[in-house]
């Protein structure tokens, strides 16, 4: 009996011994016929414009790529950043324009990460984004949309871009989406006066746990927070009021938090939460 136990063990290990061959030769194939290509990796992004400064240093499309492939960076040829523009504007005129090249950035011209890898920076302001579609300032308004697209050509003249090979638009390690949204605000250079509606919510229906916000007119500070499921307040901002500002601080529980804020217009001027942002509130007042 134990003979055969031993034959039946021996023959299942026989089994198991083609299996993981056959299996390692089966992989072995399909990795040889996998082909990579290249990623652009997002190192650094911010993208809004503001309608009311077309030169604003803080309002702009700020960009950091770093290019990876299997031979690290070696196989990259250029990489091309196009834009077009999408109106968003309910009116009679439809102002949106087909996509444009806008640079075209060989390797050569490319700085190098601390991985080694090729890098690319690049800053577009609204009025530099206006040029490059033919639009003036008058064509766009709040909500309207300048899209980027990027390719990155190899050398053996294959392509990357948003529609074609591995994008990777999100997860923890890192994100190339190859394609980037900058939305328009309308956010003012001096304050709008009237009355500003803060209405701020606690999902759970204790209060704010510690946070609020904190409104600054002309250097004179006033903290608002939530009390129970929510509270609303009303600022009223004087006619002739010179800095106007409107800044979060986080408390505990956070993810209870939000808030929304509603403009002299009756437009929502800024809306956040749950597990609101810290520091100040940009107004995107649009009328």
């Amino acid at each position: 009996m134990k003979k055969i136990k031993n034959f039946i063990i021996l023959i299942i290990s026989g089994f198991a011994i083609v299996s993981c061959s056959e299996d390692d030769k089966a992989i072995s194939v399909l990795l040889d016929n996998v082909e990579r290509g290249a990623i652009l990796r997002t190192t650094n992004f911010n993208g809004t414009y503001n309608i009311f400064n077309l030169t604003d240093d803080v309002f702009k499309f700020e960009l950091g790529l770093e290019s990876q492939d299997q031979s690290g960076g070696d196989d990259l040829l250029e990489v091309r950043l196009y834009q077009s523009f999408n109106d968003n504007t309910a009116d009679a005129t439809d102002n949106s324009k087909p996509e444009v090249l806008v640079s075209t950035t060989p390797k050569s011209a490319m700085g190098t990460s601390e991985n080694g890898l090729p890098t690319l920076s690049t800053t577009m302001l609204l009025s530099e984004a206006l040029a490059v579609n033919g639009l003036s300032v008058d064509d766009v308004f709040g909500g309207d949309q300048f899209l980027y697209r990027l390719e990155s050509e190899l050398t053996d003249g294959r392509i990357f871009t948003n529609t074609v090979g591995g994008t990777v638009s999100g997860g923890s390690f890192f994100s190339s989406p190859f394609a980037y949204t900058v939305t328009v605000k309308c956010v003012p250079v001096d304050p709008f006066s009237g009355d500003y509606v803060l209405n701020l919510l606690d999902s759970y229906g204790d209060g704010w746990d510690g946070a609020f916000i904190t409104v600054t007119i002309d250097g004179v500070a006033t903290d608002y927070t939530a009390t129970g499921s929510g509270t609303t307040h009303t600022v009223t901002v004087p006619d002739g009021t010179a800095t106007l500002s409107f800044v979060y601080t986080s408390g505990a529980f956070e993810g209870e938090h939000t808030y929304v804020i509603t403009g002299p217009f009756g437009v929502t001027a800024a809306e956040d939460g749950p597990g609101p942002s810290t520091g100040e509130i940009i107004l995107n007042i649009c009328n």
